[in-house]
């Protein structure tokens, strides 16, 4: 059911929000689930958004001004790494249509694409030299596998690479059999190494473990403070000696501590500088000589893209780092990072920051990461991060409600919510299938829907929020949204019809599961009965169209 619930969450709410505005109810893809027609929704409903948004880009939408003068804030979409390389590499793929097979003559326009996307997306030119020599090699010497065209061969070739580029499998935190697993935090300053402790103390917390957190960074103002607030916010206990200035005694007293206190991770916060210098390595090196950790982890901003890579081999010349955690990676940086710091550290990346939330830290697999690089697709993170957001109470309920045909307008609030605790929606989106190709642009314009959308249930009274049927036949209750919401009647309409269509496609998600629900008004024929009963003048007397006798009452099914 939480899977269900991730993947139709997901793609109901996109396709809800983004027909709010439209003139017309289109019915073809509405509310699909994962994996089932997830391209013809992005055809459907987001055709025509606009032009792409540069990688680099941040911007944020102009207030909406209708005809009441409502005005509403926009919420600011971000470009996510790897958003440029996507469309770069779909654009690769496609210079191989229609080719029977790879060869040297063929193979040389996308292949210089490829190049081409790597450098923009800031990955080191030697890494992208043999990262290309080698895709060429297997394209060419490879026979196209039975059932692939030429095209999918080559992403299969690409993917292949990519993992390898990226480390190959997920190289986990490691532990100890017994007694205080002892993890150091190195870094320059500025990157976010104090919040990253707590995310990761959250995270352990989260995986059963006891966690105790050590400031030794007794040279930036507050920063013991910081570390202090995080632990309390995640419930942490933090140890701190302030009248020393010696990190390596702080350090070395506090792992004591936290091995007195069995617990299971210590987290040592160390000092960072504004750039590498010898006085800092000397000052890491006696902190990790005091406490012997089990992980030295470098935290890396994945906005200063290949430099990233080459700050964690002079950290690992000095210290000699068990891998690294890249923060950021959310934001607007062109992902160069992530693909560079293994190639030429030979360093593993062991977690990344998706989020400002101290709960949004994600163990790196480069798999997944290679997934959402070539637009297949994420799946088993989406699924954590439900797992995580949405009690299975709660995604059992809806899913009971869904096959039980009772998903009403609370329900989709309710839903609405907990895709909300998964991330944004571009991040979320482009976790599916077949979905990296929207925009952000478009993407921003879907918010936007949402938002409206939102405020048009809120305007409802409860019986119209459990009973969307009566908004059907009841052009004085859509012409009293209309008002209270800030919107005309036709898009209070659209939207109703559009909210059964959803339904329909639930529905239908829910027969191939297993579940059974009747046949009911399709999406064409509530926007036709809205408009046929808003179109006739007062006074006058309605003809009804002839039908065919169905069995069991109209509405939304």
């Amino acid at each position: 059911s939480v899977m269900a619930m991730s993947s139709s969450s997901s793609v109901s709410v996109m396709a809800m929000s983004s027909c709010v505005r439209q003139p017309a109810v289109r019915s073809s893809s509405l509310g699909l689930p994962l994996g089932l027609g997830l391209n013809s929704v992005k055809s459907s409903f987001l055709g025509g958004g606009g032009g792409e948004i540069g990688i680099g880009s941040s911007l944020r939408t102009p207030h909406h001004n209708n005809k009441n003068k409502c005005r509403r804030s926009s919420p600011l979409t971000r470009a996510e790494a790897f958003d440029g390389l996507n469309q770069s590499l779909e654009k690769a793929w496609q210079k191989l249509k229609g080719e029977s097979a790879i060869n040297k003559e063929n193979v040389k326009e996308p292949l210089r694409d490829i190049r081409r996307a790597l450098l923009e997306a800031d990955v080191s030119l030697p890494v992208v030299r043999r990262f290309v020599k080698r895709v060429e090699e297997k394209a060419i010497g490879t026979d196209v596998t039975v059932g692939l065209k030429p095209d999918q061969q080559l992403v299969k070739v690409v993917s292949d690479e990519l993992i390898g580029l990226m480390g190959t499998e997920a190289s986990p935190l490691a532990e100890r059999g017994f007694g205080t697993t002892v993890v150091l935090m190195a870094g320059l300053q500025g990157v976010g190494k104090t919040t990253m402790c707590g995310k990761l103390a959250s995270y352990l917390q989260s995986q059963g473990k006891s966690v105790t957190m050590v400031a030794c960074d007794v040279y930036r103002p507050a920063a013991v403070d910081q570390l202090q607030t995080l632990g309390e916010r995640v419930g942490c206990p933090v140890f701190s000696l302030p009248d020393s200035k010696d990190p390596s005694d702080i350090a070395k007293q506090g792992v004591k501590a936290a091995r007195d206190a069995k617990a299971d991770y210590v987290i040592v916060d160390t000092a960072g500088r504004l750039a590498i210098d010898e006085e800092m390595m000397q000052e890491l090196r006696d902190v990790r000589k005091a406490v012997k950790p089990d992980e030295t982890l470098l935290v890396v901003d994945a906005m200063t893209g290949q430099e990233a890579a080459r700050v964690v081999q002079s950290f690992d010349e000095s210290v000699e780092l068990t891998g690294a955690i890249l923060t950021k990676l959310d934001g607007d940086s062109r992902g160069g990072a992530a693909l560079s710091v293994y190639e030429v550290s030979g360093k593993p990346i062991k977690f990344v920051g998706v989020g400002e939330k101290l709960t949004d830290l994600e163990q790196f697999y480069p798999d997944r990461m290679a997934g959402r690089i070539l637009g297949m697709g994420d799946v088993l993170t989406l699924v954590e991060r439900t797992e995580k957001a949405v009690e299975e109470k709660d995604a059992e309920r809806l899913m009971k409600r869904m096959m039980s045909n009772e998903f009403d307008f609370n329900d989709f609030l309710e839903q609405s919510k907990m895709m909300a605790g998964l991330g944004s929606m571009s991040s979320v989106m482009k976790m599916l299938p077949g979905m990296s190709g929207i925009t952000n642009d478009q993407m921003r314009e879907t918010e936007k829907n949402l938002k409206r959308f939102e405020a048009m249930i809120a305007s409802m009274t409860e019986a119209e929020r459990t009973s969307p049927d009566i908004l059907v036949r009841s052009p004085s209750r859509r012409a009293r949204i209309a008002r209270g919401s800030g919107h005309t009647e036709n898009e209070v309409s659209a939207m109703v019809a559009t909210f059964g269509g959803m339904r329909k496609r639930m529905r239908s998600l829910v027969n191939m599961m297993g579940g059974n629900a009747s046949a009911g008004m399709t999406p064409e024929e509530m926007q036709e009965e809205m408009m046929a009963r808003s179109s006739v003048s007062p006074g006058k007397v309605r003809r009804r169209k002839k039908k065919a006798t169905t069995a069991g009452a109209r509405g939304f099914g």
